[in-house]
């Protein structure tokens, strides 16, 4: 999925000095953001007060939209770079085309996994019959510096393991969680999981004390440590945990999201992910100008133009905590 943001920002994110080295509680209001013309997104990350949750960069949740009779999600082709997306759904479909000449139908509880590596440009779209609601999640992780230019690729996964407890079931969408591994390609140690909880569950999750985590609410109403959760908020939980406690007063969906802290500072700006100012600059370029990121054929539309790039020279931020 694109930030379609005309007034894209540059973001300072990433380094292990802006990370809660211990158990912490601090809930994030999301941006309320357009997404083409009958989507809106709610923004997680980046967030004012908190930019990365390990390599996760990147956090939109959207829905449940009513779209009968309607476009529903109507991406264009747009470029990426040094990332990977994650597109999670919990109803509806999604379209996914690239530049590969991938073309995949994206259904509830199936993973597609975009590696942009050096370079790639993709669509997305709720397909002409679709079902009446949208409702789902998109996800960013940046590469690490050795891998970052990495050939691209796409990863399509309908069959994902589970870890399961009297009223909690754990899907794993990318990396580890108590001994059950995902599928997906990963590039840093790193987990993400979709969490269902039934009615009245009370139950501890198993983490990882060196990860840094946070949770996001996607249906119902749930308490993550004794803190509720709303739909389209996000808990971030810092490091030093074992476990997360977690109860429900009605059926619920969360997401966990965590992973080793990102050492390296990174550079964000639109749907880039690099390490300077001039970095992001030769790859707006490239969009705008040459075939670097190739071309998405099948798309009934044009491609998305890249906004201005601001002429600042960035600074390292200051300090979350």
């Amino acid at each position: 999925m694109s930030n379609l943001d005309r007034q894209a920002e540059l973001s300072v994110c990433g380094g292990r000095g802006f990370v809660v080295a211990e158990p912490v509680r601090e809930l994030l209001t999301p941006r309320r953001v357009r997404l083409g013309e009958s989507t809106e997104v709610r923004r997680l990350l980046p967030n004012l007060g908190r930019r990365m949750v390990g390599a996760w960069a990147f956090v939109d949740h959207y829905g449940p939209d009513d779209i009968a009779g309607e476009p529903g999600m109507q991406v264009p082709p747009h470029p990426h770079m040094g990332l990977q997306t994650v597109s999670w759904l919990h109803d509806g479909e999604v379209l996914h085309r690239d530049s590969l000449g991938s073309l995949r139908t994206i259904r509830p509880r199936e993973l597609g996994l975009m590696t942009s590596g050096r370079a790639i440009s993709h669509s997305e779209e709720s397909p002409r019959s679709h079902a009446r609601f949208l409702h789902g999640a998109q996800l960013w992780v940046a590469l690490p510096d050795a891998h970052r230019h990495v050939e691209p690729h796409f990863q399509h996964h309908t069959d994902l393991p589970a870890v399961s407890a009297p009223g909690l079931t754990a899907t794993l969408i990318l990396g580890e969680l108590d001994g059950t591994t995902s599928p997906g390609t990963t590039y840093t140690p790193i987990t993400g999981a979709d969490i269902a909880l039934t009615a009245g569950a009370e139950a501890r999750l198993p983490l990882d004390p060196d990860f840094e985590y946070a949770v996001l609410s996607m249906s119902g109403q749930a308490e993550v440590d004794g803190v509720p959760v709303l739909p389209g908020s996000m808990l971030y939980l810092g490091c030093g945990r074992t476990g997360l406690p977690l109860r429900a007063d009605t059926d619920a969906g969360l997401m966990l999201l965590g992973g080793e802290p990102f050492e390296e500072e990174i550079v964000m700006w639109w749907n880039f992910v690099g390490r300077s100012h001039e970095e992001i600059e030769e790859a707006r370029q490239g969009w705008m100008e040459t075939s670097r990121f190739g071309e998405v054929r099948g798309y009934d539309g044009d491609r998305l133009p890249a906004p201005e790039l601001p002429p600042v020279t960035l600074k390292p931020r200051g300090r979350v905590r």
